[in-house]
């Protein structure tokens, strides 16, 4: 259940290619910055380089007073509204919205991926129409600052990596306020309440309450 193939459609997203190198998505946490210069200089003509290694598909909105730090990739369709700070190894993706005030790092955002209102999000990938409510946030760094590991139940993954946000599947909710410890994965469908401080791994079709009431849509 939080595996690359149960998570995300590759399908909706230039990093297709690049995923299907890996089992678990944050295999591919590291890579993120070369992948987007690798694909960045293999895009055509409907991109522009606004300037070194920042693509910019010529149907996106970028405000004035939005940051662009490289490499990063913006694509068709998408809005990047008003102060938003993309510090880099950002890709981007369709019809997607980065909005006010919202940090995006070391991320790939796949189409429809919204993140609309003072949002933090590092070292994560947000699958097809997930959406991330005010103020969400992915915390990507442990206290402890050790290794992070995805606990699934008895289950615990060791992921070789210090800075891992979340794992957000298609089609995910995330409430006003929540944040998503690090080392979260959330299965495809499933909807985070407003507020919920997230751990582990939330199953696909699952609404999450809190940590200790996680049930299945069809239960309701």
């Amino acid at each position: 259940m939080y595996t690359i193939s149960d998570l995300y459609d590759l399908d909706h997203t230039l990093a297709a290619d690049y995923l299907k190198g890996f089992t678990y998505p944050w295999e591919a946490l590291k890579g993120i910055k070369d992948m987007i210069l690798e694909i960045g200089a293999g895009l055509g003509d409907d991109y522009t380089e606004v300037k070194e290694h920042v693509w910019v598909h010529k149907t996106a909105t970028v405000f004035e007073s939005a940051y662009l730090g490289a490499p990063c990739i913006i694509g068709p369709n998408t809005e990047v509204r008003h102060g938003a700070f993309i510090r880099g190894s950002a890709l981007v993706g369709a019809d997607c919205v980065v909005g006010n005030s919202v940090e995006l790092k070391n991320v790939i955002l796949f189409d429809h991926v919204q993140t609309p209102h003072y949002n933090y999000v590092g070292d994560s990938i947000l699958g097809y129409y997930s959406h991330m409510g005010a103020g969400s946030i992915t915390s990507n760094v442990k206290s402890d600052k050790k290794l992070v590991v995805v606990h699934n139940g008895t289950e615990h993954i060791e992921t070789g990596v210090k800075k891992f946000g979340a794992m957000l599947g298609d089609y995910v909710e995330v409430g006003c306020n929540a944040v998503c410890n690090p080392g979260t994965v959330i299965g495809r469908h499933s909807n985070v309440y407003p507020t919920s401080c997230v751990r582990g791994v939330v199953p696909e079709n699952s609404i999450y309450k809190n940590s200790g009431e996680v049930i299945h849509k069809e239960e309701r």
